[in-house]
């Protein structure tokens, strides 16, 4: 019974909000790409520094495509089971314990995401405020985006989700090569702990990265009250609680953002913690779960796949995030930075 109500509390809250408002695929696709592009992409020209240009290219693309289609096949599952909304998937093929799961996971995802934009902002912007007077996941989304569509169909989807994740991916990879290939080896984890603060092309990058998040952060709070009111109140908020419980996600994101203000460390949890997941792990295991057939068919083999390896990367990212915590300069100026206002290439590493 909990289940069919938290389920039908879902659906209305979809419904109640799709026959609001529908938008074309060029609307829907720039809210993707919004969500995909947030704080992370500044943290993409250290990855490369991790791994090498080769290397780190290619493991950009590669979770590119998988991103693709992880958000395709999720909506598949999603089609297959008559459910509107990431939630309803899952506790209809996982039951109540499954929801409860990705509840908690698609709440992390998006609060931990805030406090990251909340470093990035706080960052950012006050530097640019002191010299006037800061990849992929996003299925946290996917059907509030999906749902939002004129014609909500796979074909149209599949447009929609090519369109965004490739461009997010030529964003990303030229946003990362560009950060990498001009600091090398000193590679910060937040690029722009590189640039000198006497650097104006720089305070204006950030001004408008800071800006750029600024208007991220409210479609991740969205997700974090969402699943508040589905999990806890199993109905549609009254102003008042609407008010209050957005007022105290904000309020506790706020006071961690700034207790603690490594935005590399941040980024690297989430990703390992979160992200891996709601990106690799659930949706693949909804679709071999739900759709008929033997397990060992050709079109299964990938899901079956991207279970092994997001089991292995949520697995080794923890480790390697706890054992080896990334290194925070944060507010420290770099060694090669002078009087002089220039932006330039310094020598390898």
């Amino acid at each position: 019974m909990a289940q069919q109500q938290n389920n039908k509390e879902g659906t209305a809250l979809i419904q109640k909000r799709n026959s609001n408002s529908r938008g074309s695929l060029i609307a829907a696709s720039f809210n993707f790409i919004n969500s995909i592009i947030g704080s992370g992409i500044i943290g993409l020209p250290y990855a490369l520094n991790q791994a090498g240009l080769p290397l780190g290219l290619i493991l950009l693309i590669l979770v590119g495509f998988i991103t693709d289609y992880s958000i395709v096949l999720l909506i598949k599952g999603g089609n297959l089971s008559g459910s509107t909304s990431y939630q309803s998937l899952v506790q209809s093929t996982f039951g109540f314990p499954g929801f409860l799961i990705l509840s908690a996971l698609q709440f992390l995802y998006p609060f931990i995401a805030m406090i990251s934009y909340n470093i990035t902002t706080g960052d950012t912007l006050t530097k640019v405020f002191q010299r006037i007077p800061g990849a992929f996941i996003c299925h946290h989304n996917s059907f509030l985006i999906y749902n939002s569509l004129d014609q909500p169909t796979l074909s149209s989807w599949s447009r929609v989700t090519h369109i965004s994740v490739g461009s997010s991916l030529i964003i990303s990879a030229t946003f990362a090569v560009a950060g990498y290939t001009t600091f090398t080896g000193y590679t910060q984890g937040d690029i722009f702990e590189n640039y000198c603060r006497n650097d104006n092309l720089a305070t204006f990058g950030r001004f408008c990265f800071g800006f750029s998040i600024i208007t991220t952060f409210p479609l991740e709070c969205f997700v974090t009250r969402e699943v508040i009111s589905n999990v806890i109140c199993s109905r549609l908020l009254s102003k008042a609680e609407h008010v209050a419980i957005t007022l105290l996600i904000v309020a506790v994101c706020t006071a961690l953002s700034l207790a603690y203000d490594c935005l590399g460390m941040v980024l690297e949890l989430n990703g390992a913690l979160s992200a891996t997941p709601l990106i690799f792990i659930i949706p693949s295991a909804c679709y071999l779960k739900i759709s008929p057939g033997s397990w060992f068919q050709s079109d299964k083999m990938i899901p079956a796949l991207l279970i092994i390896i997001g089991l292995v990367v949520m697995i080794i990212g923890l480790i390697m995030t706890g054992v080896f915590p990334q290194d925070c300069s944060h507010g420290v100026e770099m060694f090669y930075c002078t009087d002089v206002n220039i932006s330039g290439t310094v020598p390898p590493k």
